[in-house]
């Protein structure tokens, strides 16, 4: 198992010393040590329950920052606060990856700076916090963190797939949702065809060299379609 930065390094930055070490480890365990039989046990549930965590922590402080705005205004402001890139962005800035128990390959192919892994590792480190020591101790950790950031994101969404999430919701539609529709090209680099469908509309699909880059590219490729990625 490739060695990682002792916990104590990312305490100091959080601001918070862990009761449980053990809780602490399991956040920073991606399923791919798991799978490797490195470790037991992964951050997945840890992601799920982190999620909603920071879900309630980014409304509550919107509540504060923006006491006059619209509802809408705050749910894009919201959208922007908890997307995958902004969770990562902040991850970064922590150099969480630098933490994170992965398997060799993983390791090998960059895990330690990938957006997915990066934000799901974020939301299950704030879930071990508030498993830890409650709420308020992981609210804490989530302002100090997200408000000075909230500041820095512009108005609008600057990209395909949280200008059509946008979009959607203020339309009180569901959320668009993304499904692979084809995987081609060889092992070490492959295309990927991404769908996505909005309630209402007819699927649009896009590709690219990786999921993310497919659903942006599927996204795009429904905002022009219907006239709407002019607007962003």
């Amino acid at each position: 198992m490739v060695k990682v930065r002792p916990l104590a390094e990312l305490e100091a930055v959080l601001n918070y010393r862990f009761n449980s070490t053990v809780l602490a480890e399991l956040a920073l365990t991606h399923s791919s040590a798991r799978g490797a039989k490195l470790k037991k046990r992964d951050n997945e549930r840890l992601e799920f329950i982190g999620d909603r965590v920071l879900g309630l922590a980014i409304a509550e402080l919107l509540g504060e920052l923006m006491p006059e705005a619209r509802e809408g205004d705050l749910a894009k402001k919201f959208n922007q606060l908890v997307r995958r890139e902004t969770c990562a962005l902040i991850a970064r800035r922590l150099e969480l990856g630098d933490f994170l128990i992965l398997s060799g390959s993983e390791h090998e192919s960059g895990g330690r700076d990938k957006d997915t892994i990066l934000a799901d590792a974020i939301e299950a480190l704030l879930a071990a916090v508030f498993l830890d020591s409650g709420f308020e101790a992981a609210r804490g950790v989530v302002r100090r963190l997200w408000e000075p950031i909230s500041g820095e994101l512009p108005a609008r969404a600057q990209d395909p797939k949280s200008a059509l999430q946008e979009w959607a919701q203020g339309r009180a539609l569901p959320l668009p949702s993304y499904v692979e529709a084809e995987r081609t090209g060889p092992h070490h680099a492959p295309v990927f065809v991404a769908e996505v469908r909005v309630k209402g509309l007819d699927p649009a699909r896009g590709e690219g060299s990786s999921k993310r880059i497919a659903e942006q590219a599927a996204a795009q490729a429904m905002l022009e379609r219907e006239g709407l990625w002019a607007e962003q």
